[in-house]
């Protein structure tokens, strides 16, 4: 069975220009998830994917360096025209896909996942937060009765995608086109994994928490 991992990378970002390799304590954004999959011995070959080779002065031992088509450095288009071109490229039975974005995703949280997935009890995985709170959709309850308000631990929970991760086999992608199966297994993770970098107000809460896992002798 051949597991890959690939880390899509592109340089030209929009909302947050460079946050990609933008400095974060003591390494660049990229390192951290990068660092992340070096300490998964599962997986057999570990891919940085991305369109500029200038990326290459960050990637450490252990992952190599795919280019992909500058095409997909446009601002339209989506994830899973991204997924499509990488499997065009690498074969593999388990593809296990990461983002630089989420910079305190951990390789325990990725190899339970992944594990779960090579067991065959489930043919996907992701991660995600659990919500055990009062939520709307579309203007009405999603989770609650408003005539027969329960306390908030006995609320059913809802599971939000946070995208640090999606772990899928070659099958599922070929028959569904999609990175979630129909038997997925959900990974919770924690708050602080679930931080996302995508503008300013999100680089300088990672700054903080940074500073806050140094104090922690976490990082």
């Amino acid at each position: 069975m051949k597991i890959v991992s690939f880390i899509p990378i592109k340089l030209n970002n929009q909302r947050l220009p460079g946050k990609n390799i933008l400095p974060l304590g003591e390494k660049y954004m990229c390192n951290y998830i990068f660092d992340c999959i070096n300490q998964i011995d599962e997986i057999e070959e570990k891919y940085v994917y991305c369109s500029d080779e200038s990326i290459k002065k960050y990637i450490p031992e252990g992952l190599s360096f795919l280019k992909r088509d500058p095409y997909l450095d446009g601002f339209q288009i989506k994830g899973l025209e991204i997924i499509d071109f990488f499997l065009k490229d690498i074969k593999a039975d388990i593809y296990v896909l990461t983002h630089v974005t989420q910079p305190f995703t951990q390789p325990n949280s990725i190899r339970d996942a992944l594990n779960k997935v090579i067991s065959k009890d489930y043919d996907s995985a992701f991660s995600a937060i659990e919500i055990q709170d009062y939520c709307w959709y579309k203007g009405k309850p999603l989770n609650y009765d408003m005539k027969d308000i329960v306390t908030t631990q006995n609320l059913e929970p809802v599971y939000m995608e946070t995208g640090a991760f999606y772990i899928f086999t070659r099958e599922v992608f070929e028959k569904y086109h999609q990175r979630i199966g129909v038997k997925p297994y959900i990974k919770i993770i924690s708050q602080i994994e679930a931080i996302d970098v995508d503008t300013m107000e999100d680089y300088q809460m990672a700054q903080i928490v940074t500073e806050y896992l140094k104090e922690q002798k976490v990082l």
